[in-house]
């Protein structure tokens, strides 16, 4: 998990992801991923990206939309997170501790 400022765009907080993904071969993710020099970092990686382009984007790049439709179950993995209420309304005011609450919730949602 990584908690990032609510006003940073998408890709600037998964940039610090990238570096500590072991053994990922895809990343799904939505259209506001969607930057050239984050998919070349993907790329250098090894990560095949599955990111479908912006609207405004003036070269389309493909990508598997069977695979991107799974993309789902981490939607859903975040509708889950939010039915726990100190996490949906943000209670915590230090970031550590909705971090903690966030892994908390998050730790019972996958053993239950």
């Amino acid at each position: 998990m990584y908690l990032s400022a609510g006003q940073t765009s998408d890709y600037t907080g998964a940039a610090g992801l990238v570096s500590g993904m072991p053994g990922v071969k895809v990343l799904l993710a939505d259209r506001g991923y969607d930057a050239d020099w984050f998919r070349n970092t993907l790329m250098d990686k090894g990560i095949t990206p599955c990111i479908p382009s912006k609207k405004n984007r003036k070269v389309q790049i493909e990508h598997d939309a069977i695979l991107y439709k799974k993309r789902h179950k981490i939607e859903n993995m975040f509708g889950r997170l939010k039915d726990w209420r100190r996490v949906a309304m943000r209670f915590d005011r230090r970031a550590d501790i909705f971090l903690s609450a966030c892994a908390l919730a998050a730790i019972v949602m996958f053993w239950l």
